[in-house]
């Protein structure tokens, strides 16, 4: 595609990448081994629960079942809102001593029928996402610590960051991160080469990522050089 773009432009290879790598930095386009693509979705873009559930349910199952493989006996767990901790929720349900904390309605009420003891933080419901945000979420998480956070992301531009459309949710999810012995973003490779509203955190944040062999290697390259470690299901 660089070569392409070159002959069209009358121009540089060198120029082109360039020209690609500053696109790339303001978010208007997914740079890629040897060119671009047009970047996805609005950083307003805000699905509901319901909507996200048909998406990548497959590479979601076995995102939580190599989160669930994490986990020990014991353990305090963090589960941020949205179907890839939801599905790693149900993949915990067998643990017999294990606390979750979580900001998510629907997780809190999944697991209500297992022997998982399950702190919800309070807060404001936002009703997209069944999460509970706010200074009363935050200030709950503040007080506690946990072994393990599996966090959940609408957007990962490794050279950005993490990020989720919502200013509240972030605020939460940054407290999250500051309270947990690990931290570990579980996202499919959809989510990569996109920017959402809200910065939640730098790739350097996460000790650990899980996600699908979707992703491309030129974000897989870029991950683990930020020093987090990878696992692709």
């Amino acid at each position: 595609m660089v070569v392409d773009l070159a002959k069209h432009f009358h121009t540089s290879q060198v120029t082109i990448r360039k020209d690609l790598e500053t696109l790339h930095l303001k978010g208007s386009i997914h740079r890629t081994h040897g060119g671009g693509l047009p970047a996805r979705d609005g950083a307003l873009e805000d699905p509901t629960l319901r909507e996200k559930e048909k998406l990548h349910r497959k590479e979601k199952l076995r995102i939580a079942a190599a989160a669930a493989r994490m986990v020990s006996e014991g353990q305090v767990v963090v589960l941020d809102s949205g179907t890839t901790t939801t599905a790693i929720a149900r993949a915990l349900r067998n643990f017999q001593k294990l606390t979750i904390i979580t900001n998510a309605v629907n997780i809190a009420a999944e697991l209500s029928g297992s022997a998982l003891e399950v702190i919800l933080t309070g807060g404001s419901l936002r009703k997209n996402s069944f999460s509970l945000v706010g200074p009363i979420a935050e200030e709950t998480i503040r007080k506690l610590y946990a072994d393990i956070l599996f966090l959940g992301v609408d957007g990962f531009d490794v050279q950005y960051g993490f990020s989720t459309p919502n200013l509240l949710e972030s605020k939460v999810n940054r407290a999250m991160i500051e309270i947990s012995r690990v931290a570990v973003a579980v996202c499919d490779s959809s989510k990569f080469g996109r920017r959402s509203l809200s910065l939640i955190a730098p790739a350097s944040a996460l000790q650990h990522v899980i996600t699908d062999s979707g992703i491309q290697k030129a974000d897989l390259s870029a991950l683990r050089k930020s020093g987090a470690e990878v696992t692709v299901v």
